[in-house]
C-alpha cells in the first residue's frame, strides 16, 4: 500500500506543534471548564484518539463514559474514504444530555455522523468538544481546546515499538517528510525511560 493510501496528506499543515502530556492535561482542564455550565449527563468518546480526552473529562466532571468507534482506519492505516460504524452509541443515551468528545476535528464528518446517530438514539441534547480543530473547518465543534493548522504530534501515538526500540510513528515521519523536515528523531518523546525489572 502506498504512503498516500496508508496515511492522510499533511501537505497543508504549517509547522509542527508538539503536545506534551502536560499540554494535554491543560487542554482537557480548559475543556472541562468550558462545558461545566452545559453539565452533560454522559460523555461519549470517539475511539481511538478521542478516548484520551473523553476519559480525562469523565474523571474531572465525574460523568459516565461510553466509547463509540467510527474510523476510516484499519490497523492504523487509512483504508476507507469515509468513516464507518464499528461501535455505535448505547441505548442509555436516550433522554440524556451528551458531550461527544474527539481528539481532532478535521473535516467535521465524524462528529456530524456521531451526532446524527446520538439524536436517532433519542439523546436530549448533543454538544461536541475536541482538543484541536483546524481553522478552515466548516463544521466546528461546540468546544475547542486549540485551533491550529500545524502538524500536531500527540504524546500517546508519537512513538511505536519496533523490535526492541521506540521509534517515531511512521505516519508522523511521513508527515514531517512532506513538510521537508528530515530530522524526525528530534520529535521522539523526551525524558521517558524504560525500566527493566531486577532479576
Amino acid at each position: 500500500m502506498t504512503l498516500a493510501k496508508r496515511y492522510y496528506s499533511y501537505k497543508g499543515r504549517r509547522g509542527v506543534k508538539e503536545i506534551s502530556w502536560d499540554d494535554f492535561h491543560g487542554l482537557c482542564k480548559g475543556l472541562a471548564k468550558a462545558v461545566r455550565s452545559y453539565d452533560p449527563e454522559i460523555i461519549i468518546g470517539i475511539a481511538r484518539g478521542g478516548l484520551y480526552p473523553a476519559t480525562l473529562l469523565s474523571h474531572i466532571l465525574q460523568k459516565e463514559l461510553y466509547p463509540i468507534r467510527i474510523p476510516r482506519r484499519e490497523n492504523d492505516s487509512v483504508s476507507h474514504s469515509r468513516p464507518r460504524w464499528l461501535v455505535r452509541p448505547p441505548a442509555t443515551v436516550k433522554g440524556k444530555k451528551i458531550l461527544l468528545v474527539d481528539e481532532i476535528c478535521d473535516t467535521g464528518e465524524t462528529l456530524a455522523l456521531a451526532k446524527e446517530e446520538l439524536k436517532k438514539k433519542g439523546a436530549k441534547e448533543v454538544r461536541s468538544a475536541v482538543l484541536y480543530a483546524h481553522s478552515k473547518n466548516e463544521l466546528l465543534p461546540d468546544h475547542i481546546g486549540m485551533i491550529s493548522d500545524a502538524l500536531i504530534l500527540n504524546p500517546w501515538d508519537r512513538e511505536i515499538l519496533k523490535k526492541d526500540s521506540f521509534v517515531l510513528h511512521p505516519e508522523y515521519a511521513a508527515a514531517l517528510e512532506q513538510q521537508g523536515n528530515n530530522r524526525s528523531s528530534l520529535f521522539l518523546l523526551r525524558d521517558v525511560r524504560t525500566r527493566r525489572p531486577k532479576k
